[in-house]
């Protein structure tokens, strides 16, 4: 029974996933914590879904963090010419 649970919630995240930033963290993540997960007790599909989500958080704050150094370039570029 919690075999099919855990690999309901892993399908869940695996669909969830909406960017191709969140798919890379998400697999990442996944083997990581699978690995992890298998050594610390043979709960490797636990272990891969917990690694995903926090893959996919990792990989979401990287993002916004590009983008906002991105923006705030744009920003002095355009206070240097506007003098």
């Amino acid at each position: 029974m919690k075999t099919i649970t855990v690999l309901l919630a892993v399908a869940a995240l695996a669909l969830a996933a909406s960017s191709p930033a969140d798919a890379k963290g998400c697999l990442k993540g996944a083997v990581v914590g699978g690995v992890a997960g298998h050594y610390a007790g043979h709960h490797g599909l636990l272990g891969a879904a917990a690694g995903c989500l926090y893959g996919r958080h990792r990989a979401k704050e990287q993002q916004v963090q590009q983008e906002r150094q991105h923006q705030h370039s744009q920003e002095t570029d355009v206070g240097q010419t506007g003098m």
